[in-house]
């Protein structure tokens, strides 16, 4: 006699295959998600990097300049001669850190001297000595440490 198969367990074992082909598949599903906003993160941040760069540069050409108007900063063209004369131009005082004391520097970066009087020389140079004796100091005790 021949036994009759029992259905009940055949469709239990296709449900448990079922079950388990969905689970693959969700979990196929839910990697190539993350996968894809891994992707999209990493994307973001080479963006954002790129765009600080370009902020960086746009930074220290107008730091260069500020004052370009209508002349473009050009970085490996010669200067027309409008362009070095408004560089040079430029005259600033600027505080040298380590001496104490204000220079007056030219659109280039050259130091230009000034004209003051007699009581004013003595004090600036009395000034800059104890700078000058200040510097020195701080430079001997860098190099004893």
């Amino acid at each position: 006699m021949k036994r009759k198969r029992d259905r009940s367990r055949d469709s239990s074992e296709s449900d448990k295959e079922k079950s388990s082909k969905k689970i693959k598949k969700d979990k196929k599903k839910k990697d190539k998600k993350e996968k894809k906003e891994k992707k999209k993160v990493k994307k973001d941040k080479k963006e954002k990097k790129i765009k600080h760069k370009k902020e960086k540069k746009a930074e220290r050409l107008e730091a260069r300049d500020p004052d370009n108007g209508d002349i473009s900063v050009k970085r490996f063209a010669p200067m027309s001669k409008e362009e070095w004369e408004k560089q040079q131009s430029i005259v600033r005082r600027v505080f040298d850190e380590d001496t104490g004391r204000m220079r007056l520097v030219k659109g280039t970066g050259e130091i230009l001297e000034e004209c003051v009087s007699r009581d004013r020389q003595q004090a600036i140079n009395k000034q800059a000595t104890m700078a000058d004796g200040e510097s020195f100091q701080r430079s001997l005790s860098k190099q004893l440490k």
